[in-house]
C-alpha cells in the first residue's frame, strides 16, 4: 500500500519481505556511500541512512542532489556520522550555512526548499531493522544485515517521510551573510544578524541572557607536550 500525502510529497509502503542473495545498490548510490566511508574511515548503518534519507528527500522536494547552491536547508535531528552522510548526499554543510543541528537524538532530518518554502521530514521506517536481513542474507551479523540492507531497501521500505511546516523563520536563518555588529556589552563582533537589540542597543545572544557559559577561576593552559600525553592515553 502506498500512501500519497499533500502537496505530492508521497510516501510510506509497506511491500512484503525478499529474500534470496545479497543484493547491490545503485552505482550512484554507491559512489555516495563511499564517499561517506572515506570521510569517517568506516561504515555505519546510519551513515547509509543519512545518504538514502537525503536522496530520498531530493526526490520528494523536486530537487538534484548534492546540490552546489544554497537552496536547500537542511535540519538534522542529531550529529555524528549520520549528520555528515546527509551533507555527502545533499551537499548541505554546516561550513556553508546550510546545514542546521536540532538536537533531538533522533535519526531523522528536515530538509526545506527555501525558494519554495516547501519542506519535508524524513526519518527510517520502524520496522527497518527487521527487514534489513531480508535484503542482506550473506549478512554475518544483524549490524552487517543493517548495513548491507539499508543500501538496498526500497526507499518505501526503509524511509519514512511527511510534509512539514517550519515553525523557525527561514528568512531569519539564511539571514544576509557578512553583516557585521558589536555588542554594546562585551565589545565582540556578532554576524549573520544573530545579534538582539535591547532598547536601542545591539547585543550578542550571551550578553541578552542566553549564554551557554559561564565564567570560571583561571587556570594554566595546558602545554602543547601536556596534550599530547593526555591524547595517547
Amino acid at each position: 500500500m502506498i500512501e500519497v500525502v499533500a502537496n505530492g510529497l508521497a510516501v510510506d509502503a509497506v511491500p512484503g519481505p525478499r529474500r534470496g542473495a545479497s543484493e547491490r545498490p545503485p552505482p550512484a548510490l554507491a559512489d555516495l556511500i563511499a564517499s561517506t566511508a572515506a570521510l569517517h574511515r568506516h561504515l555505519c548503518p546510519r551513515q547509509v541512512l543519512g545518504v538514502r534519507m537525503g536522496l530520498h528527500a531530493g526526490e520528494l522536494l523536486g530537487l538534484e542532489l548534492p546540490r552546489t547552491d544554497r537552496r536547500l536547508l537542511v535540519f538534522v535531528e542529531t550529529d555524528g556520522c549520520f549528520a555528515d552522510s546527509v551533507s555527502v548526499a545533499t551537499g548541505c554543510w554546516l561550513g556553508h550555512r546550510t546545514l542546521r543541528l536540532i538536537d533531538h537524538g533522533k535519526t531523522a532530518a528536515t530538509f526545506a526548499d527555501t525558494r519554495t518554502g516547501q519542506a519535508v521530514r524524513v526519518w527510517p521506517h520502524l520496522a527497518a531493522r527487521l527487514r534489513a536481513p531480508d535484503h542482506a542474507p550473506d549478512a554475518p551479523d544483524r549490524w552487517h544485515a543493517q548495513r548491507d540492507g539499508y543500501q538496498v531497501m526500497p526507499d518505501a521500505e526503509l524511509l519514512r517521510a511527511e510534509p512539514v511546516t517550519l515553525e523557525l523563520d527561514l528568512v531569519a536563518i539564511v539571514s544576509r551573510p557578512g553583516r557585521r555588529v558589536v555588542c554594546a556589552a562585551c565589545g565582540e563582533e556578532v554576524v549573520n544578524e544573530r545579534e538582539v537589540v535591547v532598547g536601542d542597543r545591539p547585543r550578542c545572544r550571551g550578553c541578552a541572557g542566553e549564554r551557554y557559559y559561564r565564567a570560571a577561576e583561571p587556570f594554566q593552559i595546558a602545554s602543547v607536550a601536556s596534550i599530547d600525553r593526555l591524547a595517547a592515553r
